[in-house]
């Protein structure tokens, strides 16, 4: 890939020898590759200066940007070996960060009175993390369904183009030569490429939307979970009562009697029942809010 973009430096340094720009010409370096990087950071800074007053397209500033790439290759090798063991070719990861070297040389100034390395490292780094956010996967899932998402993704455009509309499990699994089943695997496999989070933030069409995150459009409100943690947090107050306010309220909440009834059955009147149903509930409350104090 970057021997293309390099070209030959020997070639190079001929035509610029021919170029005749009448400026001081640039140093040769005969192996970029191999310059230590102390002396890689003030010959870097000698070949930045010539290449910002050459022109596009001549072989000068060609070969002062390709020994630059050459001179600074350390840097995305060190940048590199940050991701080694994240089971990826390092050999790709490293083609990845040339690109972010690449970029950090075109827009690098000197006026910018910072070190190249300081302002070049960004840049590789940023560009290996794109390539691991879009080339791994959000859940793990086994290589030959990894696999077989691609043939899936080629062989559904192909029908789709064919037939005018989204192809059936049926057609995608004989185009493939697979069974149904592994056709309808490798699809709900694919949904573990991407993922969002769900606090992920979404965007409203105005200010009067607010701010959401996904979450908040995701299933329903279950109220039976609510009641489940409201009898959890009751339980223990419920133990505390005394036996006769447990009768009470299981006479008027379970059995559904009226109050009335449970003043016959305690022998009390309809009104006594109902101050104590309304001192037994008020306990209750005082301790669901954690305010539990004397009945």
């Amino acid at each position: 890939m970057h021997t293309a973009v390099i070209g030959s430096q020997a070639q190079v340094v001929e035509d610029t020898a021919q170029a005749g720009t009448g400026c001081a010409p640039l140093p040769e370096v005969d192996d970029p590759r191999a310059v230590a990087p102390r002396d890689a950071r003030e010959l870097s800074r000698q070949f930045f200066r010539r290449l910002a007053e050459l022109e596009e397209g001549t072989p000068e500033r060609q070969y002062a940007r390709n020994t630059l790439i050459e001179m600074n290759m350390s840097l995305v090798r060190f940048a590199a070996g940050r991701f080694r063991g994240r089971g990826d070719d390092m050999e790709d990861v490293v083609q990845t960060g040339m690109i972010g070297l690449i970029k950090a040389i075109d827009r690098f100034e000197l006026s910018r009175e910072v070190e190249f390395t300081s302002f070049a490292l960004p840049y590789i780094v940023g560009e290996i993390k794109r390539f691991f956010r879009d080339t791994t996967w959000a859940v793990h899932v086994p290589r030959r369904l990894q696999e077989l998402r691609v043939e899936l993704a080629k062989a559904r455009d192909e029908l789709a183009g064919r037939l005018d509309r989204e192809p059936t499990v049926a057609e995608l699994a004989t185009l493939m030569n697979l069974p149904e089943k592994e056709v309808v695997e490798t699809q709900i496999a694919s949904n573990g490429y991407s993922s969002s989070s769900l606090d992920a933030a979404l965007t409203g069409d105005g200010p009067e939307h607010g701010e959401a995150v996904l979450a908040d459009f995701i299933g329903v409100e279950e109220d039976g979970l609510r009641l489940v943690e409201d009898f959890q947090s009751l339980a223990p107050l419920m133990a505390e009562l005394s036996e006769r306010d447990r009768e009470i309220l299981h006479m008027r909440f379970v059995e559904e009697a009226t109050q009335a009834e449970i003043g016959e059955r305690l022998g009390c009147s309809q009104m006594h029942v109902s101050r104590l149903i309304k001192r037994i509930i008020a306990r209750l409350r005082r301790g669901m809010l954690g305010e539990l104090g004397c009945a």
